[in-house]
């Protein structure tokens, strides 16, 4: 069973978290964006993958900007954590992050279970 999500572009670590007098708090966009994955996986009727699980993220970045595929991640896993779609993003054994060109700032996330053959 694979899960397929097309969620909207994450915003970067540095918009996600923010810090104030020494404590670090997810910011507005980080709360909006999670807002955000939450209800397109409700929409989406997202089921619980349980277990440990393979995790392939297709980014498709706004514009033609350098940009670092993993500031990408942090915001992503943490909301479909958040969503209830895994339990937590420490049962990801396998990621797989590729940047594709596109007009649509966006990113589209498959997860499988995953079970490491034994060598």
């Amino acid at each position: 069973m694979t899960v397929t999500l097309n969620l909207p572009y994450p915003p970067t670590v540095n918009h996600y978290w923010r810090h104030t007098r020494g404590n670090t708090f997810i910011g507005e966009k980080g709360r909006a964006y999670r807002f955000a994955v939450v209800n397109a996986c409700v929409a989406a009727r997202a089921p619980w993958v349980a277990g440990k699980v393979c995790v392939e993220v297709d980014v498709y970045p706004p514009d033609k900007r350098r940009r670092d595929l993993d500031n990408v991640l942090k915001a992503l896993l943490d909301s479909i954590v958040h969503a209830q779609v895994i339990r937590d993003d420490s049962l990801i054994d396998r990621l797989v992050v590729t940047r594709k060109p596109d007009n649509e700032a966006r990113v589209q996330v498959r997860i499988t279970p995953y079970a490491m053959e034994a060598t």
